[in-house]
């Protein structure tokens, strides 16, 4: 008997802090008027994806003591926008990052199960961690959490967030239609939580939504961040988008689930991915190699560098070879700003590594640069990339990818024409959505 072909899952990512968008492109939009916003979902709705994900930024990053400028600078809040978003669209998933160390169960979980009410059943929740200080400092307990404890804060918090959201049954709303009042039951919103993170009683003041939970997603790739994802995600967002290396993180997480009672249906796995496309392959290369030398000008690989040297680089030339002082190790005095630069473990091994790339391929600075930071994981004609992300889904590298456009917000429009009815075509594919909530898109219980 022939295997089912596994159905592809997709979602669109509207960049926040990067270099992953070509600022220079004419068709690069503002990321902060809500008209970008609407595009991009309305684009990807079209196109029948999965959800819309929102990353957030709670700082701006800064780089010798002043705010990174070669990349977006600013951010509006992620429930803001998101509910804006539920208005104009209809079916799509709208995702957004909250972080679990600077907010509270009560708050997360009441403006969640409001969106998911707001959106009819399209809400989900990207549960990040951090232990960053600098962010931090916008923060009461700015700065205060062990690196070690920060994923037992989310496992609790998440858990103390679910309390909240079954504290309603859904059937605890009662219509009187004789006074035209709703009422609800005694044990309506109960919630009583008592642990070292959180203390805390009372009411939920927020009816079941129909979702019941919003989906989860997790973006982790600590054995910790693997873990808390096998026990407590519906979705996880990595970096391992390549066959050998997404194989081996497919089998590691879905391995996990087992010990949770969860099966394999039960955790939808999405490598972030770039794309470019052309008529041809051909064609589709030389623009790829331009979008790179745009996404990493000269500038832009002197932050990187320094980001690693730990170290004010201004006056190093990016056309000429890597400089031959090693890093300076500790905390990182020059860039600012965890969740959007690069963390070295081992900074001294790692611009070894540089130098041997450098030699073997007689690269400059600027040139290493592009190597190490290379984003663009499908590239080709319309056919070229269907078939690259049907066989990495097919051979269970992924459930599918979260794809990062790198023009906004017009970015993902070839796509949504050219290689979503390829795929449709194949039957990997939906044509129609099949049910209105975000959890019936991605096929979770």
């Amino acid at each position: 008997m022939t295997k089912p072909l596994k159905q592809i899952h997709l979602a669109a990512h509207f960049p926040g802090v990067n270099n992953t968008t070509v600022w220079s492109d004419p068709e690069a939009g503002s990321h902060i008027e809500f008209s970008s916003f609407v595009k991009l979902a309305q684009t990807a709705e079209r196109a029948k994806f999965d959800f819309f994900f929102l990353a957030e930024g709670l700082r701006l990053r800064e780089q010798n003591g002043e705010i990174y400028d070669l990349d977006v600078v600013g951010r509006p809040d992620t429930f803001t926008v998101l509910s804006a978003l539920a208005a104009v669209t209809e079916r799509l998933g709208l995702a957004g990052t909250i972080n679990s160390t600077f907010n509270e169960p009560f708050e997360v979980a009441r403006q969640f199960a409001s969106l998911d009410h707001l959106s009819a059943g399209r809400a989900a929740w990207n549960v990040v961690t951090s232990w960053d200080a600098f962010t931090g400092e916008n923060f009461r307990r700015g700065g205060f959490l062990p690196q070690d404890e920060r994923y037992s804060r989310a496992e609790t918090f998440m858990r103390t967030a679910w309390e909240l959201f079954d504290s309603w049954r859904g059937d605890e709303v009662l219509a009187d239609k004789a006074s035209g009042r709703f009422l609800a039951d005694a044990h309506a919103g109960a919630f009583s939580h008592h642990d070292r993170h959180f203390d805390i009683e009372g009411r939920f003041p927020v009816p079941r939504s129909p979702q019941g939970r919003p989906v989860i997603i997790q973006a982790g790739d600590s054995d910790e961040g693997r873990e808390f994802a096998a026990a407590t995600a519906d979705a996880i967002f990595t970096r391992h988008g390549t066959l050998e290396a997404g194989q081996a993180f497919f089998s590691d997480v879905k391995g996990r689930l087992a010990k949770y009672g969860r099966t394999h249906d039960q955790l939808v796995i999405l490598p972030a991915a770039t794309f470019v496309l052309g008529d041809t392959d051909a064609d589709a290369q030389e623009k790829a190699h331009e979008v790179r030398l745009q996404q990493v000008s000269e500038a832009t690989a002197i932050k990187f560098l320094e980001q690693l040297w730990n170290t004010d680089l201004s006056t190093h030339d990016p056309n000429g070879p890597l400089p031959t002082t090693d890093p300076v190790v500790g905390e990182n005095k020059i860039a600012k700003g965890r969740a959007s630069v690069r963390m070295y473990r081992d900074p001294i091994a790692t611009a070894h590594e540089w130098r041997q790339l450098a030699e073997a391929k007689n690269l400059s600075t600027r040139e290493v640069i592009i190597e190490v930071t290379g984003r663009q994981n499908f590239i080709g004609s319309p056919t070229t990339v269907a078939e690259a992300i049907n066989t990495l889904v097919q051979s269970n590298a992924s459930d599918g990818f979260i794809l990062v456009p790198h023009v906004t917000p017009g970015g993902l429009d070839e796509f949504a024409d050219t290689v979503v009815p390829l795929l449709q075509d194949r039957g990997v594919f939906r044509t129609e959505y099949s049910g209105p909530t975000l959890r019936d898109h991605l096929g979770l219980p």
